[in-house]
């Protein structure tokens, strides 16, 4: 499952054969870009992006996917971003572990 609102540059869609891509419960454009992968900025990002998931239609939608997937299979969250301490996939497996 791809969790990134873009999807990543020299990747082919056809060649990645995922079974979701869940860009609706990714970030706002508005927020990544604030974010900029500054990870000085990376407590604040978190604490938006919390808000935008609390906030997000989709995230009810997006709940229920995963916790029918986890049924019968493993979910990986692939994602982008070059630091990997610091990005939205961090973010939501957290969200994920604490309302899964």
């Amino acid at each position: 499952m791809l969790v990134d609102r873009l999807w990543p540059r020299g990747m082919s869609k056809v060649r990645a054969d995922l079974d979701l891509w869940a860009k609706e419960i990714a970030p706002s454009a508005e927020l990544r870009k604030w974010f900029g992968h500054d990870p000085e900025k990376y407590l604040e990002f978190k604490n938006k992006y919390l808000d935008e998931i609390n906030n997000n239609p989709y995230t009810k939608e997006f709940l229920k996917s995963v916790k029918e997937a986890l049924q019968t299979q493993d979910v990986l969250i692939l994602y982008s971003a070059k630091d990997e301490e610091h990005n939205d996939a961090v973010v939501l497996m957290e969200y994920l572990n604490s309302n899964i």
